[in-house]
């Protein structure tokens, strides 16, 4: 069984933690975008030496550096029959452009999860995480405000996903494995 999936999840939702699980269960890479970006700066790969670019402006690495960056990943070589991609896109613009390419490369999608954990919820696991960090910038507000823009941002993709009949939606509340096994049994009927 091959696996393409997305993670879709506000920060602190643990798309992470499930996205690594998801992977290793399915036997494919787990392709986090931010990841990616740096290993390619490190590396000085053209992609990497653009994007320093933009990052050291302060500015967002535009959608076509980050499509070229995750097709780079996808097409290889070898080029991957699955994996799992937290990250990417984040917009629908960048949802409809990735859709393109996919079809182009029979690369598209069998599951986008929307892991769902209520703004308390998160605020509460990113105030923890921020202060296990030391990370004092990580204060409610700021955070209230990350999670806002998130959610702007996000509800046209999941119209968009749900609208070609992959998007499925999963209680991101509970414990580690609860979660993993309702995100199982979510996109099994999507798998081929």
């Amino acid at each position: 069984m091959t696996l393409r999936a997305l993670l879709l999840a506000a920060p602190g939702a643990g798309k992470g933690t499930q996205g690594t699980r998801l992977a290793e269960h399915y036997h494919v890479p787990h392709l986090a975008t931010g990841d990616l970006l740096r290993k390619h700066v490190a590396d000085g790969t053209s992609i990497g030496q653009t994007a320093q670019g933009f990052m050291d402006r302060g500015d967002l690495v535009p959608d076509a550096l980050v499509l070229e960056l995750v097709g780079t990943a996808i097409a290889g070589p070898p080029p991957l029959e699955g994996f799992v991609l937290d990250g990417f896109p984040r917009t629908l613009e960048q949802a409809e452009s990735a859709f393109r390419w996919g079809q182009d490369r029979a690369r598209t999608f069998h599951a986008v999860v929307s892991l769902r954990v209520g703004t308390d919820e998160l605020v509460r696991r990113l105030l923890h995480r921020g202060a296990e960090a030391g990370r004092m910038d990580d204060n409610e507000v700021t955070i209230r405000a990350r999670l806002d823009v998130y959610e702007r941002l996000t509800e046209p993709l999941l119209a968009f996903y749900r609208d070609r009949g992959i998007l499925v939606a999963v209680d991101g509340t509970g414990a580690v494995d609860e979660i993993f096994d309702r995100i199982l049994t979510a996109i099994a009927p999507h798998v081929d």
